[in-house]
C-alpha cells in the first residue's frame, strides 16, 4: 500500500485472473472518478472485457452499455424511497431490539464464543429479512446462494448461486403479489411499471449487499477495536463515541477487494495518464482511505478522528444507497457489545486471524472472543 502511494496516483497492474487494469490509489482522484460518468460498470464487448475475478455478479461488466446511465437512474429512483431518513429513523428502534437478541444469545452461550456465528452473521440477516420481507427461516438457503455469488475464484459456482438467488427472488415476488405486507418487496411489487423480473432482481441485489457486507464489517470492526483494548474500554464508558468509532471501523481496516471496478466509456486522462475506452479502472477506496495527505497517521486507528470523509460507501451518483442502514446496525452492535461486555478480548492476537480472500466481502469465518 505504501509503495503504491509513493509511486503515484495511478498504476498499471494485472488482476488476480491475469487481465490488465489501471489501479487508482490517490484519495482525490478516487473521489473524483467515483462520480465521473465517463466511467461505468458496463462494457460494449462484455465477453472480451478485462475481469477482476470470477464472481458472476462483480467480476466483470454489468448491464447494457447503451442504457447504463438510464438504467442506473431508474434503479436508484425505485430503491431510494425505501431508504429515506424517515424510514431509517423508524427502523432504528427495531434494529436495537434485534441487536439485543443477538447479544443476549452471545451472553447465554458464555465464553469462549464465536462472535462471527452468534452476532456478526445473525444480526444483519435478521435486519435485512425484516426490511425486505424475506422469511428468516430461509436464511440458510439464501446465505448459501449469496456465498456462491460472491465467490471470486469459481465462476461456475458463482453463476449457479446467482441463478438460484434470482429464482428465489421470483418466488418471493409471486408470494408478495398474492399476499402483500409492509416491506420493501411488497412495495416494489406495487410500483407501477415494475415487473416480476425487475422486482426480483432489485430485491435480491438488496438481499446480497444488505447483509454480506455488514457481516464482514462487524467482524473486522470487532477485531480492530479489540486489538486495542483502550478503544473498547473507551466505548464502554462513553457510548457517545460509538458513531465516530463506526466511521473509523469503516475507514481503517486494511482488508480490501482490490478496488471498485469501472470501465472507461471513452478515452480519458487520469492524473496525466492516458486511459483508453474499454479499459478496466479499479478505484482503490481502501488505499485512498489511508492517504496520508488526507488522513493523519492513516494506519493508526483513531476512534475520535475528524476531517475528510472516507470513501468506503463510494461517492457521487453511485454512493451506497444502504449506507444509513449499515451505520445504524454498526452503531447498535458496538454500543451494545461494549457496554454489555466491557472486558471482552480476542482469544488470539488480531494479526493471527485469517481473513477470507475467496469472497468479495472478505471478513472472517470465525472470531473467537472471551470476557
Amino acid at each position: 500500500m505504501v509503495a503504491l502511494r509513493s509511486s503515484g496516483p495511478i498504476h498499471r497492474i494485472r488482476t488476480p485472473v491475469g487481465d490488465d487494469a489501471w489501479l487508482v490509489t490517490d484519495y482525490a482522484e478516487v473521489r473524483r472518478l467515483l462520480g465521473d460518468d465517463r466511467l461505468g460498470r458496463s462494457h460494449p464487448e462484455p465477453d472480451s472485457a478485462a475481469r477482476t475475478g470470477e464472481s458472476a455478479l462483480f467480476g466483470g461488466p454489468l448491464g447494457s452499455f447503451d442504457t447504463e446511465h438510464t438504467d442506473h437512474a431508474r434503479m436508484r429512483s425505485l430503491l431510494a424511497p425505501h431508504f429515506t431518513a424517515k424510514r431509517m429513523r423508524a427502523l432504528t428502534d427495531r434494529v436495537s431490539e434485534l441487536t439485543s437478541e443477538s447479544v443476549d444469545a452471545l451472553a447465554e452461550h458464555g465464553p469462549p464464543a464465536d462472535l462471527h456465528a452468534l452476532v456478526a452473521v445473525p444480526l444483519p440477516v435478521l435486519v435485512i429479512c425484516e426490511l425486505l420481507g424475506v422469511p428468516y427461516e430461509d436464511r440458510d438457503r439464501f446465505r448459501a446462494w449469496t456465498g456462491q455469488v460472491g465467490d471470486v475464484r469459481d465462476r461456475a459456482r458463482s453463476e449457479r448461486g446467482l441463478g438460484a438467488l434470482f429464482e428465489y427472488g421470483r418466488d418471493l415476488v409471486a408470494r408478495k403479489r398474492r399476499e402483500p405486507a409492509d416491506d420493501v418487496i411488497s412495495r416494489l411489487c406495487a410500483t407501477d411499471g415494475v415487473g416480476d423480473d425487475e422486482a426480483a432482481m432489485l430485491s435480491m441485489a438488496l438481499l446480497f449487499a444488505g447483509h454480506e457486507t455488514t457481516v464482514a464489517r462487524i467482524g473486522l470492526g470487532a477485531a480492530l477495536l479489540l486489538d486495542t483494548p483502550e478503544h473498547w474500554r473507551a466505548l464502554a464508558s462513553d457510548p457517545e463515541l460509538v458513531p465516530g468509532a463506526v466511521e473509523e471501523i469503516l475507514r481503517a481496516p486494511g482488508q480490501g477487494g482490490g478496488g471498485i471496478p469501472r470501465y472507461a466509456r471513452t478515452d480519458l486522462e487520469i492524473a496525466g495518464t492516458a486511459v483508453r475506452a474499454g479499459e478496466l479502472v479499479l478505484l482503490d477506496t481502501n488505499t485512498a482511505n489511508h492517504d496520508p495527505t488526507v488522513f493523519a497517521d492513516p494506519d493508526q486507528v483513531d476512534i475520535t478522528r475528524t476531517g475528510a470523509a472516507h470513501l468506503t460507501f463510494g461517492h457521487g451518483i453511485r454512493y451506497c444507497i444502504g449506507a444509513p442502514l449499515a451505520r445504524i446496525e454498526l452503531c447498535a452492535v458496538f454500543t451494545q457489545l461494549t457496554t454489555r461486555f466491557p472486558t471482552m478480548r480476542l482469544t488470539r492476537p488480531a494479526n493471527e486471524l485469517t481473513p477470507r480472500r475467496d469472497v468479495l466481502t472478505g471478513g472472517f469465518t470465525t472470531l473467537a472472543v472471551e470476557w
